[in-house]
């Protein structure tokens, strides 16, 4: 969903996949790049379930990714650290 509207227009490809036991499951994928501001859900329907659950997209970094990126900028400046340091005494010895 774009903005609380469904989106039809774009979806790439609809596949039924068979889970093997008798039970199938429809995946829809749509090719979509969201403009700054645009609310975008993805509603599931399960015959479990009474109603559609709805999940909203979250434009920022999931944590796992948020995580390594933060572990990779803090690796590359303790390795400039180190690096200027071994210059330092390299320059000075």
């Amino acid at each position: 969903m774009r903005d609380d509207k469904e989106v039809t227009a774009d979806v790439t490809s609809i596949e039924e996949l068979a889970d093997g036991d008798w039970y199938y499951q429809i995946h829809s994928h749509l090719e979509y790049f969201p403009k700054p501001g645009e609310k975008v859900s993805c509603v599931v329907e399960h015959a479990s379930s009474h109603k559609p659950t709805i999940y909203h997209w979250d434009p920022f970094l999931e944590d796992f990714d948020r995580n390594k990126l933060i572990t990779g900028v803090a690796g590359l400046v303790l390795g400039v650290v180190i690096k200027v340091h071994r210059l330092v005494l390299y320059t000075v010895l």
